[in-house]
């Protein structure tokens, strides 16, 4: 199993529902996104991905992340936009990304809300 992984980074406000502390507030951060991507088989040229497709897949997603309030977008409108739910987020939408590049997947997606908090989501 071949594995390449990618980072970027974003910058949003959100509010945890139903959380009692200073997070039910609205504030922000600056979060930093690893995608893990695995694979079987390389292709002709003797890699997995190209990281240039990887990043550009991935910073297609943070784009409709970045400066917004996660709150508002549709998919945190019914769960809250903590980590373990942006990871989840990330996830599924790069899958979906990558139909394209057969025998490539997700294996995780870390998000770090901060330099030494981080949450993960992987199947």
């Amino acid at each position: 199993m071949y594995e390449v992984s990618v980072i970027a980074d974003f910058s949003s406000a959100h509010f945890l529902r139903g959380y009692m502390g200073k997070c039910e507030n609205l504030h922000g951060h600056n979060w930093k996104v690893e995608v893990l991507l695995k694979g079987r088989k390389l292709n002709k040229t003797g890699i997995l991905l190209d990281f240039k497709q990887a990043r550009e897949a991935l910073n297609n997603i943070l784009w409709a992340l970045d400066h917004k309030n996660l709150n508002d977008l549709e998919f945190f409108k019914s769960r809250n936009p903590s980590s373990e739910n942006i990871a989840f987020y990330i996830f599924r939408q790069m899958q979906a990304g990558l139909k394209d590049f057969r025998g490539v997947s997700v294996a995780k997606v870390k998000v770090w809300e901060q330099e030494n908090s981080c949450a993960v989501y992987y199947e």
